[in-house]
């Protein structure tokens, strides 16, 4: 007999606003779900359905449950549980998104959904997704690693790059939804790419200097469908403004267009949606992802994938599957009939084997 569902979100990442809007939107599309909130502080909340709604301006304030904390933390939480429980994971980044919740998961024989463990590391980690691409034959911009530990080489490495690339673009090397991305070009002056530097080392974290490519921006999501894996629509990124594609753009419509379908040649668009769903079977993702591409004169270059992309009303894969004229609970229930047949193979990494695939 199926166990309870219960939607897990918030966590302690720097996405956890974003997670709850996810939350939000999914939650609608559930019947009475459990809502566990995982707050920044690593305690776990129950909360009910209608205080998660109420919560206004997800992406701009921070969720305050009303209640204590059920459980200290998310282990001793999932300890509690009889096993036969399925999760809905609305997280985004970090813990959530790097393997490190999905390894919890599985070592408990918890049915869930999204990507395994394995997959879900190898495609945060941009560094090692781009080196998966490129053995698959994606192409890839040029791109360094800064070591927040060694800043001279970090400005040495930096000042090399533009020699070659007019502009490179800065972001985590485990992170997403636009956090902590910065833009330099070979026109800033030493301060500052000194500033750029300090600011990375007092993050402590390991960043990727990549060449900034001039083009349009793409972003193509793949579902796991009964017949095999499909490509959706293509999703365009079209700035307005002399601006980065960062959070704000993201999430507050600050400067951008989000356009799908995309308004590009329908080759680019086939490339688009080839490419991520190479990209999704070469990490074995599960489920569902989305893949990042920008397109120069020679066609779509490989950015990263985002194997728990999010789900809001401002996300593209909601935009998507509108696109595609598949309903939301309709997706929804196909990644918890997903989750529930993952478990009763008893494994919970995907040995996913694509019946098929196609795009639309």
């Amino acid at each position: 007999m199926a166990g309870e569902l219960i939607l897990l979100f918030g966590g302690p990442t720097r996405e956890r606003r974003v997670s709850v809007a996810s939350a939000q939107t999914v939650v609608r599309e559930l019947d009475a779900p459990r809502c566990w909130f995982w707050a920044p502080d690593g305690a776990v909340h129950e909360l009910a359905v209608g205080e998660l709604l109420a919560h206004e301006r997800p992406f701009e304030t921070d969720l305050v449950p009303s209640e204590s904390a059920r459980f200290e933390d998310l282990k001793q939480a999932l300890d509690a549980l009889s096993g036969r429980e399925l999760f809905f994971l609305g997280l985004h980044g970090g813990v959530a998104e790097d393997g490190t919740l999905q390894g919890w998961l599985e070592a408990r024989r918890l049915a869930f959904t999204g990507s395994g463990s394995r997959a879900s590391r190898e495609a945060f980690d941009k560094n090692r997704a781009r080196e998966i691409a490129r053995s698959r034959g994606l192409r890839i911009a040029e791109a360094i690693t800064l070591d927040p530990s060694e800043a001279d080489t970090a400005r040495g490495g930096l000042e090399r790059l533009l020699e070659r690339h007019r502009r490179i673009v800065l972001k985590p090397v485990a992170d997403g939804s636009s956090m902590g991305l910065r833009f330099l070009s070979a026109d800033d002056d030493a301060a500052d790419l000194i500033e750029a530097i300090e600011s990375i080392r007092k993050e402590a974290i390991v960043y990727l200097a990549e060449a900034f490519i001039e083009g349009t921006e793409l972003t193509a999501g793949v579902i796991d469908e009964e017949r095999g894996l499909r490509a959706l629509p293509v999703s365009e990124v079209r700035l307005v403004e002399a601006a980065g594609f960062d959070y704000a753009a993201k999430y507050l419509g600050r400067g951008v267009r989000e356009i799908t379908p995309a308004e590009v040649a329908p080759e680019i668009t086939a490339e688009a949606q080839r490419m991520a769903l190479v990209a999704h079977e070469m990490l074995g993702c599960f489920g569902y992802s989305r893949t990042d591409l920008i397109v120069d004169e020679a066609g779509p270059v490989y950015l990263e994938t985002n194997t728990l992309p999010g789900l809001t009303r401002a996300s593209f894969i909601p935009q998507q599957l509108a696109a595609a004229g598949i309903e939301l609970r309709s997706f929804i229930d196909r990644q918890l009939a997903l989750a529930r047949r993952r478990q009763s193979r008893a494994t919970l990494e995907p040995a996913y084997s694509a019946a098929g695939s196609s795009c639309s």
